[in-house]
C-alpha cells in the first residue's frame, strides 16, 4: 500500500513537471546562428536513416552548418548512404570520414573523436544516425547558446550554457517488442527526465537524440578522448559539462528516432543493457525507481489485501494517473501518434518494465551489438577481461 501510494506520488509529480515544461517553450528563440559541425557515427544500416540524414539537409538555419559521417571503414553499407545524400544535396557541405582507429570499448565515441578533430566550425552537434528532425531542429538548438538566452530566460545572471539536448519520441517498426519499447519511451523514460529537470532545477546530463556543445565546454573537460571506454557517453558528457560549471538547456525540439524491429531476445538485451547503465551511473537513484512502477504495485495491493475497498481506489487512481501522465508526455509534450492507438498495450508494457528493473540489479554483464561486456564505474570491458 505504502509503494502504491508512493506510485501516485510520483504520477501527479510527473505531470506536474511536464505541465511546467509546456508552459517554459513557448518563448521566443534569440537570433543566434553560429556555424555548427554535425557529427554522425555510422555502422550499418539503421531502419528509416537516409531519411533521417535528409530531414538535417532541410534545414532553414541561416547560419553555416557542415555534416560530417564516420565510418570504421569504406567497406561499411552507410557508405552507400552518405554518397546517396551527397547527389541529392549539392549544395550541402558533407563530409565522409574514415575513422580507422579504435580508441576505447565504445567505438562510436572512437569515431566521434577523430571526426571532431576534422570539424570546422566552433559549435558540435552529435547525433544518432536514426534521429529525424524538423526544419527548424537547428534554429531551435543552436538559437539557446545566445548569452541572453541564459539570462533574460531567467531574469537574473546565470551560468552560460554549454550543451543543449532535446527529448525525443521513437518511431516502432512492426513488431510487438518495438511498439513496447516507443511506449516506454513516450510514457516512462522521458517522463522520468522532465520530473528531474523539476526537482533539480535544470538539467545535468545529457540525452543522445542530441548533444550540441561548444568547443569552450569541450576543451574545458579535456574533449571526447575520455569518454571512448564509457557507455552512457551521453550521460558521461552532459555530466562533466555540467561539473564544469556550464548549463544544460533543454530544447524546445522533439526529435524522433527509429525503433529497430526488435525480435523479443533483441529487446530484453536492449532494455536490460539500459537499466543496468542507469544503476551503474546513479545506484541510490536506480534504487528510487521503485516508486514509477505505481500501477503494479497498485494491482499487487489489490491481491495483497484481499480486493479490499481501499486497494480498488488505490488502483483506480493509480490507473487514471498513470493514462493522464502517459497522453500528457507522450501525446501532448512529445506529440507521439503512436501513443493513442498502443495505450491498451501499457498496463503489459508497465508489468515488463518492473521485471527488467528487477533484473537490472542480477549483475553487471550487458550485450552491445552483440558483444558481451562488463559494465563497471561506468566503463565498458570486454566479458572475458578482468576488471580489477
Amino acid at each position: 500500500m505504502v509503494l502504491a501510494v508512493a506510485g501516485i506520488g510520483y504520477f501527479v509529480a510527473a505531470i506536474i513537471a511536464a505541465r511546467i515544461f509546456l508552459a517554459s517553450r513557448g518563448g521566443p528563440l534569440a537570433a543566434f546562428a553560429p556555424g555548427v559541425s554535425i557529427l554522425k557515427s555510422l555502422k550499418g544500416l539503421d531502419p528509416g536513416m537516409i531519411d533521417a540524414f535528409r530531414s538535417h539537409c532541410r534545414q532553414t538555419y541561416v547560419g553555416e552548418f557542415e555534416l560530417l559521417f564516420g565510418v570504421s571503414s569504406l567497406d561499411d553499407p552507410a557508405v552507400a548512404a552518405v554518397m546517396q545524400l551527397r547527389e541529392e544535396f549539392p549544395e550541402r557541405a558533407i563530409g565522409l570520414i574514415e575513422c580507422p582507429q579504435r580508441l576505447g570499448t565504445n567505438g562510436k565515441v572512437s569515431t566521434l573523436v577523430q571526426l571532431a578533430a576534422r570539424a570546422r566550425y566552433d559549435f558540435l552537434l552529435i547525433n544518432d544516425s536514426d534521429i529525424t528532425v524538423s526544419p527548424r531542429y537547428l534554429e531551435r538548438v543552436m538559437g539557446l547558446f545566445a548569452p541572453q538566452s541564459s539570462n533574460v530566460k531567467r531574469g537574473k545572471a546565470g551560468k552560460e550554457v554549454g550543451m543543449v539536448t532535446a527529448l525525443y519520441r521513437g518511431r516502432a517498426h512492426g513488431t510487438l517488442p518495438s511498439r513496447f519499447e516507443a511506449l516506454g519511451i513516450a510514457t516512462d523514460f522521458l517522463a522520468g527526465v522532465l520530473l528531474s529537470r523539476m526537482i533539480e532545477g535544470g538539467l545535468g546530463f545529457g540525452l543522445g537524440s542530441t548533444l550540441a556543445v561548444s568547443r569552450g565546454a569541450l576543451d574545458k573537460i579535456g574533449g571526447l578522448l575520455p569518454l571512448v571506454d564509457f557507455l552512457a557517453d551521453d550521460n558521461e558528457l552532459g555530466t562533466r559539462v555540467a561539473r564544469a560549471g556550464y548549463r544544460i538547456a533543454l530544447s524546445a525540439e522533439v526529435v524522433e528516432t527509429a525503433v529497430p524491429p526488435y525480435d523479443w531476445r533483441g529487446f530484453s538485451q536492449h532494455q536490460l543493457r539500459w537499466a543496468r547503465t542507469v544503476r551503474d551511473a546513479s545506484p541510490l537513484g536506480y534504487l528510487g525507481l521503485v516508486f514509477t512502477h505505481g500501477l503494479c504495485w497498485a494491482v499487487l495491493n489489490v491481491v495483497a489485501s484481499g480486493l479490499s475497498p481501499v486497494s480498488l481506489w488505490l488502483l483506480g487512481m493509480s490507473f487514471f494517473l498513470r493514462l493522464t501522465l502517459a497522453m500528457m508526455v507522450g501525446a501532448e509534450v512529445l506529440g507521439d501518434h503512436q501513443v493513442l492507438p498502443n495505450l491498451w498495450l501499457l498496463p503489459i508494457r508497465d508489468v515488463a518494465a518492473m521485471g527488467v528493473w528487477a533484473a537490472g540489479f542480477a549483475g553487471h554483464t550487458i550485450v552491445w551489438r552483440g558483444e558481451r561486456f562488463l559494465l563497471k564505474s561506468g566503463k565498458l570491458y570486454k566479458a572475458e577481461e578482468s576488471t580489477s
